[in-house]
C-alpha cells in the first residue's frame, strides 16, 4: 500500500517580510501623529527581524500593530514575531528587538506529536531535526491531520510543505 507524506515546519517568507519592511516605513513616512518623532522600523542584523524604534512605548506597540496587519493583507501570520524582548528607553528615544521565529523547537515539535497521537493515531509522525514528518496511508488521514493543527492556537507559525 502506499505511503503518503507531508512536513510540518515554522518558518516565514523572506521576500514578503522585505514587502512588509518596505510597506510600513511608507505607512509610517505619511502618518501624521508620527511627524516630527523618531518612529522608524529596521532590520536586525542579517534580516532576523525588526527593531522598532519610536518616541516611547505607545509608538512602538503602534508601530508593531502595523507590521502585524501588513502581515495579515499578506495571508501571513502574526505568531511569526517573537514580541518577549524588553522594550528599552533613552535619550527621548525608545526601541525593542523583534526577532522572527524560525524553525521549530524541540518542544513546539513533540506538542504538534501529541496533538497528532491523540486526535489521529493512524497518522505517524515523526521528529526529524526541526520538522515534523507526519505519514499515513490514507491521504484523507493527513488532511484531517492538517486541519486539526490548524484549528490547534499554537504560539508560532505552521507550514506544510513536500505533501507527497
Amino acid at each position: 500500500m502506499a505511503q503518503f507524506s507531508f512536513d510540518i515546519e515554522s518558518s516565514y517568507n523572506k521576500a514578503e517580510m522585505n514587502n512588509v519592511e518596505q510597506l510600513v516605513v511608507r505607512e509610517i513616512a505619511s502618518r501624521y501623529d508620527f511627524k516630527g518623532t523618531p518612529a522608524a522600523i529596521e532590520w536586525l542584523p542579517e534580516k532576523k527581524g525588526f527593531k522598532v524604534i519610536g518616541s516611547n512605548e505607545w509608538q512602538l506597540d503602534t508601530v508593531i500593530d502595523m507590521i502585524g496587519k501588513q502581515l495579515a493583507k499578506r495571508d501571513m501570520t502574526s505568531k511569526v514575531l517573537d514580541l518577549s524582548g524588553k522594550v528599552t528607553e533613552a535619550n527621548l528615544r525608545a526601541w525593542k528587538d523583534v526577532p522572527f521565529k524560525d524553525g521549530l523547537k524541540q518542544d513546539d515539535a513533540k506538542k504538534i506529536t501529541r496533538v497528532l497521537k491523540e486526535k489521529h493515531p493512524k497518522a505517524k509522525a515523526q521528529i526529524q531535526g526541526d520538522i515534523v514528518r507526519v505519514s499515513s496511508t490514507s491521504k484523507d488521514e493527513l488532511q484531517a491531520a492538517m486541519i486539526t493543527l490548524r484549528e490547534q492556537d499554537f504560539d508560532f507559525p505552521l507550514n506544510f510543505t513536500n505533501y507527497r
